[in-house]
């Protein structure tokens, strides 16, 4: 978030100060009021941004800044639509609108498949000497060591799909909807507990619940 010790407290006065003068513009001045507003506090942010100490902190609070800015401009311009749609012409506050989380959403759906595993040397060597065995047993001679290498590989290959059955896996699949419309797909290899409907929100590289 964006520290604003000072400039913080200045501007709620500044927009206190302001209020009765608002109050009795028509819609269209009141939004040009707000937006400019909006841009004042924004430039202020920016500013204090890039006070941070470090790269990765004056990123995420510009980043905090643009956000703040975008939610000022979309409830400045709810409440001109808002007073046009009433055919008032004086501006009338904005009801608190809820804020928008990137990095929050909703469980659509859960899904459980099976991972199909891979067979490694065991499956190969296993599988080949079980093979050769049987080989021998045909044959005579040149033949016979023919049929023993053919034996072999077959067996091998038997082998090693034999132990990826073996090594399948369930993987769950969590569909989510951010709060943005965006959907994403997230992969477990174990049960996450999460069913349609519950609420998340990003952490690291998954979800949790919130």
């Amino acid at each position: 978030m964006i520290r604003r010790p000072l400039i913080l407290v200045a501007a709620i006065a500044t927009l206190f100060s302001g209020l009765a003068t608002a109050q009795n513009l028509s819609p269209k001045a009141q939004y040009t009021y707000d937006t400019k507003q909006a841009n004042t506090r924004y430039a202020d942010d920016k500013k204090l941004c890039a006070e941070e100490t470090t790269s990765k902190t004056r990123l995420q609070c510009l980043r905090d800044a643009k956000s703040e800015y975008d939610q000022a401009i979309i409830n400045a311009k709810a409440a001109q639509k808002a007073a046009l749609a009433g055919g008032s012409t004086q501006y009338q506050p904005p009801q608190a609108q809820h804020q928008i989380c990137a990095d929050c959403g909703k469980v659509l759906a859960v899904n459980v498949s099976e991972k199909a595993g891979e067979g490694g040397a065991l499956g190969l060597i296993g599988g080949g000497v079980a093979g050769a065995l049987l080989g021998r047993q045909v044959g005579g001679g040149t033949g016979r060591d023919l049929a023993t290498l053919a034996g072999a590989a077959g067996g091998a290959y038997a082998g090693k799909q034999v132990e990826g059955h073996y090594k399948n896996a369930k993987v769950w699949t969590v569909t989510v909807q951010y709060e943005t419309g965006a959907k994403a797909d997230f992969n477990f290899d174990q049960d996450p507990g999460l069913a349609a409907g519950d609420l998340v929100r990003n952490s690291g590289n998954g979800i949790a619940r919130r």
